[in-house]
């Protein structure tokens, strides 16, 4: 099994997304900091909020897409990942929900890049100390209850479809409604 996952963007079939999952993290404070910093260049999630792969590769496009019309909410293209997790439009909330705090032990990490251009996901990989783990198994990291209720999901909606869909949904839509 992989342990990273890469796919291809969409809208945009010179980039790719590349997620890392990692547990048992020590370091998410000097993580952060060295995001926060411009030392290191990718988005850190918090991967108990994201219920599968799909969730952030939806992030991702839409954030590399707002880059390059020049209406980003954020300033950066990663801040604007995981402002685009959130079903709001508070950059605050986003930050506290979907990004790394200082006492997480696990971690998600998105990187958007060209397909020649993977280097840079190793060189980040190496900086975390924890344990990669294939990020299939984000769903034994997701809380469940907390994305439900964050999202706003109803039992009608998922007597109708997947929580995936239901979350998929609210973060196409925050910017209508």
């Amino acid at each position: 099994m992989e342990m990273q996952l890469t796919q291809q963007l969409e809208l945009f079939p010179d980039s790719v997304v590349t997620q890392c999952l990692f547990k048992d993290v020590k370091n998410a404070a000097e993580l952060r900091k060295a995001a926060i910093g411009g030392e290191i260049s990718c988005a850190l999630i918090n991967p108990s909020m994201v219920v599968g792969p799909f969730q952030v590769q939806i992030a991702a496009n839409k954030a590399l897409h707002l880059q390059r019309v020049g209406k980003m909410k954020t300033r950066s293209l990663y801040s604007e990942v995981i402002f685009n997790l959130c079903p709001t439009n508070n950059i605050s909330e986003a930050f506290k929900k979907f990004g790394t705090s200082d006492s997480d032990s696990a971690v998600l990490i998105a990187l958007i890049h060209t397909e020649e251009d993977s280097h840079n996901i190793d060189a980040i990989c190496a900086k975390v100390d924890g344990q990669q783990i294939p990020v299939e198994h984000l769903a034994t990291i997701s809380d469940i209850p907390k994305v439900k209720k964050v999202y706003k999901v109803t039992l009608a909606e998922e007597a109708c479809g997947s929580l995936l869909d239901a979350v998929v949904c609210r973060m196409a839509v925050k910017d209508v409604l």
